[in-house]
Formats: structure tokens, C-alpha cells, sequence
């Protein structure tokens, strides 16, 4: 079983009750989520919007690789509502965002995923709730 550290965005629509269903979406269909943090509000970080937050992060112990996880994650956000993607640092405002933070020990750089997430210690957003669970 590997174990996987996730942050879980959502700044359009009903933010609880999709946070809910992505939690239950992985569970069912990546894992077992074991662990979750709190939700924390936050403005949005890297673009406007009169938009707010919900932020949170999970454990997930799986038995999938890094890159079937990150299909996974991309078809879970896409069913959830989700039609365009980050690209280049231009973020815009999302029912769901998923991005995988840790994978175990496992460092990795593709052109599609980097391990552990570049850019996770520079987002309080981040940080703070992947604290509560470590």
C-alpha cells in the first residue's frame, strides 16, 4: 500500500458538498482515505476572484501508481464539473481542484507530474491543513 498526500480546492458552488463527493469519489475508486484535515477558507491564491476557497487535504493509501493516481484525480475533477485545467500559472475559478502533494518517498519529474508538488510549502493553504494530518 502506498501512501499519498492530497490537496483538495473548490471556490464554485456548493464547496462542501463537493469536497464531500471528491472524498468519496477517491475512497471508492482510488484507496481508502484515512485521513482528512479540516476545511480552511482561504482568498484565492494566483488570480481575482470574488470567490473564496475550501481547502483541505487528505491521506490516501492506494495501491495505484503515481501516474494512474493522476488519471484518476483528473477524472474525478472532471466529473465533478471541472472543464479547464491550470495551465502556465493562469488559474481560474474551480468547482474542484485535486493535486497530489507526496507520494511516499518517491520524487519524480515528468513532463505531466512532479514529486513532491514543487510549489506545496509556498501555499499556507497547503501547508497548514496538510500539517494537521502528517
Amino acid at each position: 500500500m502506498h501512501v499519498v498526500y492530497l490537496s483538495l480546492g473548490s471556490n464554485l458552488g456548493d464547496r462542501h458538498a463537493t469536497m464531500r463527493r471528491a472524498i468519496d469519489m477517491l475512497n471508492a475508486e482510488a484507496g481508502t482515505v484515512d485521513r482528512q484535515s479540516s476545511p480552511l477558507e482561504t482568498e484565492p491564491w494566483g488570480f481575482e476572484s470574488a470567490n473564496k476557497f475550501l481547502n483541505m487535504c487528505v491521506r490516501l493509501l492506494t495501491t495505484l501508481t503515481p501516474e494512474q493516481l493522476l488519471l484518476k484525480t483528473q477524472d474525478v475533477e472532471k466529473r465533478l464539473g471541472r472543464t479547464v485545467k491550470s495551465v502556465d500559472g493562469q488559474y481560474h475559478d474551480r468547482p474542484i481542484d485535486i493535486d497530489m502533494l507526496m507520494y511516499d518517498d518517491v520524487n519524480i519529474s515528468t513532463p505531466t507530474l512532479t514529486l513532491p508538488h514543487p510549489h506545496m510549502h509556498e501555499r499556507d493553504f497547503v501547508m497548514i491543513p496538510l500539517r494537521e494530518i502528517l
